[in-house]
């Protein structure tokens, strides 16, 4: 499962509106078939790992990090109705797929036909992997993700607005790997004018995944900048963004803190840089905080590293 949900991995931000799936197909000790969801949603995991194991599927063993989908399609057939067809003597399977279209249909249409199903492994991590689908069919609008770039005392630029660079070359680069894990971006309207961002994803090979921009602002009519942008009025307004599951959020701090006074924000990602700023642009303005005690137990950390010089720490909502 850990395997799948590592092809899983390598379609997030290029499959919405399906989700990220991995799928691995063993027999005998052997991997015979493995697939993820691929751009546009289609073909499915399961349908690119059935077609590499082909006959060799028979009597073998699944690994699917989401049930395998059980309803009709104009874009191909279902997963569960592909997999019967191919006879594995068992599936195993991380999450139920909470789209009512299929919500437990296909493990039951798979045991229906003799095929053994466990469910429920490793089933955080692929709650964590498919987050931007969850997300949007528990709340109707994407998985949210806040990225942070701040020195020692929490200031992401100098009084005068200087901010380039805060954080060194190892956590800029890493900042444009997630940025090619989100189908969208975006930035408030004094960034966009001020900063002039490319918003693009500038490694080697991932050129092509840059993701979407768009730029929050009161006014549609925005500074010329290098190339195209949305403009979306409103934090809640990122709901109606077609086509996005996973939404990058960059900068600045009425942008980002805009986003955690609507109770938006479901991840953070940290930066900090070894400097001192001090009489500086500080990271946050208001967030509606009520109490210091609503602070507490909003925010669990889930991951931290070293990048280069800089630190980078990850929280999600608790």
């Amino acid at each position: 499962m850990a395997v799948a949900l590592a092809l899983a991995e390598r379609g997030r931000g290029r499959t919405a509106p399906n989700p990220n799936v991995g799928c691995l197909i063993v027999k005998d000790k052997r991997v015979v078939g493995r697939g993820w969801t691929q751009p546009g949603g289609r073909p499915h995991a399961e349908a690119m790992a059935l077609a590499e194991a082909g006959d060799a599927a028979r009597g073998a063993t699944v690994y699917v990090t989401l049930e395998p989908c059980a309803h009709a399609s104009p874009r191909g057939p279902a997963c569960a109705d592909l997999l019967v067809a191919a006879g594995p003597a068992r599936l195993v399977a991380a999450l139920t797929d909470p789209d009512k279209r299929t919500a437990g249909e296909g493990f039951a249409r798979l045991r229906a036909a003799g095929i053994e199903v466990t469910e429920g492994v490793l089933a955080a991590e692929a709650q964590r992997s498919m987050a931007g689908f969850l997300t949007r069919q528990a709340l109707g609008r994407p998985q949210v993700t806040l990225k942070l770039a701040l020195s020692l005392d929490g200031m992401i630029a100098r009084a005068d607005g200087e901010s380039q660079w805060i954080t060194g070359a190892a956590a800029r680069a890493h900042v444009h790997l997630e940025r090619s894990r989100h189908e969208a971006i975006l930035v408030g309207r004094g960034t966009w004018e001020k900063d002039q961002p490319r918003l693009d994803v500038r490694l080697a090979g991932l050129e092509e995944r840059s993701p979407r921009r768009i730029v929050l602002s009161s006014s549609p009519q925005l500074s010329p900048g290098p190339g195209e942008v949305e403009v979306i009025a409103d934090p809640r307004q990122v709901s109606a963004l077609k086509g996005v599951d996973h939404l990058f959020v960059e900068g600045g701090a009425r942008t980002a803190s805009a986003f955690l006074a609507e109770g938006l924000v479901d991840r953070i990602l940290l930066y900090r840089a070894p400097i001192l700023i001090g009489a500086g642009k500080p990271a946050l303005g208001d967030i509606g905080l009520a109490s210091l005690a609503d602070a507490h137990k909003r925010w669990r950390p889930i991951d931290s590293r070293a990048l280069g010089i800089d630190r980078l720490e990850v929280y999600e909502r608790a």
